[in-house]
């Protein structure tokens, strides 16, 4: 999941009711409110349980407003190390590549995050924003557990990545699992829904997780309200036929 609470409040309160409810992967960056969300999980959360990951990025910045990649060796280093601090962690589980950097070679962002997986700060690599034949490249540059690419049943960029996690035994973070607000075929997914007594948004998330066993949804998560409707998405099961028109209507 992904925290999107408003306040500090709120998301101490969304953080602890996800772990109450067995949430155990929570997706953060450091870029998210200037580190304002890796400090709340810590001050909610932290002394962590034990079958928690948390898995945060590094390699953007704010600039203007707006977030700009930064690839650079030095800058993900620094960058780890404050989320190490704000975090309270002495390595983080999953730190994941945020963006390539067109003005840095890919080997170099990735080699920096290699060096700090084996100085036992990071126990493992990830990226995010990378598709197709360059992702397949990753491979000859260094060990990856996970990939976080934009998809959703709205979205489908990414279905031949979705096929090589599989094949290559990655897991698959679908950000925007759900389309960023904007689903397809609405009075389908409707229809769906009301034969399963859910939400359109659960239907979206449930045809995730039966598109792949790779797949890991990281919903944003505004509310416990929204965080109960998420969660229950995992108890859906969508037949074959269904999670084919689905993606029918889609594609």
């Amino acid at each position: 999941m992904r925290v999107l609470a408003r306040g500090p409040d709120a998301a101490r309160a969304v953080l602890r009711r996800a772990v109450e409810l067995g949430v155990n992967f929570i997706d953060t960056a450091d870029v998210y409110g200037a580190g304002a969300s890796e400090e709340a999980i810590a001050d909610a959360l932290h002394p962590y349980p034990s079958e928690l990951v948390i898995a945060t990025k590094g390699g953007q910045v704010e600039v203007g407003g707006r977030a700009q990649a930064n690839g650079r060796p030095e800058h993900l280093r620094d960058a780890c190390e404050a989320s190490l601090r704000r975090l309270r962690v002495e390595a983080i589980e999953l730190y994941q590549l945020h963006s390539p950097d067109p003005d840095v070679p890919l080997e170099e962002s990735l080699g920096a995050l290699a060096e700090l997986r084996t100085e036992g700060k990071v126990r493992h690599v990830g990226l995010s924003n990378v598709y197709g034949p360059a992702l397949e490249a990753v491979a000859q540059i260094t060990d990856i557990v996970s990939v976080q690419n934009n998809y959703s049943v709205a979205s489908r960029r990414a279905d031949a990545d979705v096929a090589y996690c599989e094949s290559a035994g990655l897991a698959f973070i679908p950000y925007f699992p759900l389309g960023g607000g904007t689903l397809p075929a609405p009075e389908l997914l409707a229809g769906v829904a009301a034969g399963h007594q859910a939400t359109p948004a659960q239907i979206a998330l449930a045809w995730l997780l039966h598109r792949s066993p790779a797949i890991v949804p990281i919903p944003g998560t505004a509310s416990e309200d929204h965080l109960s409707e998420n969660v229950g998405a995992a108890a859906i099961r969508l037949s074959d036929e269904e999670a084919k028109l689905l993606g029918a209507a889609a594609g």
